[in-house]
């Protein structure tokens, strides 16, 4: 399927018209028209944390490639180890360019011993489908799936009990495992990472087909929920979301994301990031909550105890687990200790800030995650 598109034209995704008669808030987000919510952002936040709830994650990319791991070029284009990744199982990893700079966070899958799947970013799809052109050589083969691919994540501690009413081979996964299912008579990937911090599963699917799986979900229970609830959920897990904890201007290092990159591999963009290491990053990401109810936004200001501005909030959200304000933040390195107080607001009004302290970066323990 061929989805033409304009350069000022959002993007939809095969369940854009479900939305609408679901009567969700739509909202641009990353190109693409997006639900925000449905019956509210409270209640499909406590949809995925007690029972189950279902997200459209269509707008994600999809690449496929074929070859040998480092003949093709592949290796190189992500950060973490890919030879000992097993057949069935996924990796988190990074892509960079050059000088270092964060192209895009994905997920990597084994599909065969030379046979790969990419998830990335829908904002950053085109930029990142460009990279790997350019790099994926004459041995590989490189295929964006993108708009042939929807995507659902089911997730919550009762997703493996719908899911199971209709689909057979998925029950045991592992986190950061998948699985080839018939689903709905369709051989479909059914994988285990998820984004909530909670028991949960995405199923990739034909893009034509995707509005029959969202319906048979729903009918078994699950409760739609929008990109309010989702960026609640991950907020509170502590998980980076691109464009706020990730970027060109943010570096992996300065991410709090060392563990994600292999140094004794080679991929593009390394020589940039072992010069960064070696001189130090100025700036580092910490987590933090607010001594009150009152909640920070992205781009408050971030200041010291003596009112000296030193960093800037990268996401920020109230959270009903803590019935706190929450956040994640970059500030200088000389302010990195647990427990200590900071202020956030915005501009440069130290005066009415909100008093924050620097805390572990998850702020939700009590998940089904590894259920």
């Amino acid at each position: 399927m061929v989805v033409m598109l304009s350069d000022t034209a959002l993007k939809q995704t095969p369940l854009n018209s479900e939305h609408i008669k679901l009567n969700a808030k739509m909202v641009p987000f990353g190109g693409w028209d997006m639900p925000l919510s449905y019956e509210g952002i409270l209640a499909e936040y406590h949809s995925t944390r007690r029972e189950v709830a279902i997200f459209d994650t269509s707008h994600m990319g999809e690449f496929f490639i074929e070859g040998d791991l480092r003949e093709s070029g592949f290796d190189r284009l992500v950060t973490q180890r890919l030879d000992d990744l097993a057949v069935g199982a996924c990796r988190y990893g990074l892509l960079l360019d050059d000088n270092g700079h964060t192209l895009d966070d994905l997920i990597v899958y084994r599909l065969a011993d030379k046979k790969w799947m990419v998830v990335v970013n829908g904002a950053t799809m085109e930029k990142d489908a460009g990279q790997f052109s350019r790099f994926i050589t004459s041995k590989g083969k490189f295929t964006n799936a993108s708009f042939a691919t929807g995507k659902v994540d089911i997730q919550g501690p009762g997703s493996r009990a719908l899911l199971v009413k209709f689909i057979k081979g998925f029950e045991h996964l592992a986190f950061y495992t998948f699985a080839e299912c018939d689903v709905l008579g369709i051989k479909a990937i059914v994988s285990r990472t998820g984004y909530t911090g909670e028991l949960g599963y995405e199923i990739y699917f034909p893009w034509e087909r995707t509005t029959e799986l969202w319906k048979k979900v729903l009918s078994l229970g699950a409760k739609p929920a929008g990109l309010g609830s989702r960026d609640v959920l991950r907020l509170e897990m502590g998980y980076s979301l691109y464009g706020h904890e990730l970027s060109e201007q943010i570096s992996p290092l300065e991410a709090g994301l060392e563990r994600f990159i292999d140094w004794n591999k080679d991929f593009i963009g390394k020589t940039a990031l072992q010069k960064e290491k070696a001189v130090g990053v100025k700036r580092s990401m910490v987590a933090f909550t607010s001594t009150s109810r009152r909640s920070p936004r992205g781009d408050f200001k971030i200041f010291s105890e003596a009112g000296q501005d030193i960093g800037i909030v990268t996401s920020g959200t109230f959270s009903p687990a803590l019935e706190r304000g929450i956040g994640l933040g970059l500030v200088e390195t000389g302010f990195l200790a647990k427990d200590q107080k900071i202020y956030l607001g915005p501009g440069g009004e130290f005066k009415n800030a909100l008093e924050a302290v620097i805390t572990p970066r998850t702020f939700y323990k009590k998940g089904t995650l590894r259920q």
